[in-house]
């Protein structure tokens, strides 16, 4: 199978990841408003990241550039698919996320920027389960029209914030 082939294979299931996001979303907001639907799957997937977290960040922690820099290494397709600026402190290491497959399909899809908003925060909440699993200090601003440009940034620090 080509590099080519997989690489499309790989976005299409981002896409098809932030569909289900949206749909879910849908299904959530729908049966129990907006605050306690989005906050049900704010949970629920920073549970996901806490799960991955502590499998494979844990071990590292709490020293944020080794998190930081293996996050970085498990970028899907040699870091193609999530782009990032990189700044390293000496107390941590900031990223900023220039482009998102998942915030692509949620425009792609027609929806408003404050729908893409919410989205956008609510898959943040994997990245929060996932580096506080490691016991580093993580703050994230996710994407918003009046922030814009880019997708999310990461803030590590070795010390919890």
């Amino acid at each position: 199978m080509s590099e080519d082939k997989l690489r499309r294979e790989l976005e299409e299931a981002f896409r098809a990841r932030a569909h289900l996001y949206r749909l879910l979303h849908d299904e959530l907001v729908t049966a129990l408003g907006v605050d306690q639907g989005e906050a049900i799957m704010a949970r629920t997937i920073e549970r996901l990241g806490r799960e991955v977290g502590e499998a494979h960040y844990r071990p590292l922690g709490p020293d944020a550039h080794a998190v930081g820099e293996a996050f970085l290494k498990a970028s899907p397709a040699g870091g193609l698919m999530y782009p990032t600026e990189v700044e390293r402190h000496d107390d941590g290491i900031d990223i900023r996320v220039e482009r998102c497959p998942l915030k692509d399909a949620w425009i792609g899809a027609g929806l408003s920027p404050a729908r893409v908003a919410a989205l956008c925060r609510i898959a943040g909440a994997f990245d929060k389960g996932l580096f506080e699993a490691a016991g580093i200090g993580f703050a994230n601003e996710t994407w918003s029209a009046s922030r814009g440009g880019g997708c999310c940034h990461i803030f590590l620090r070795n010390e919890a914030r």
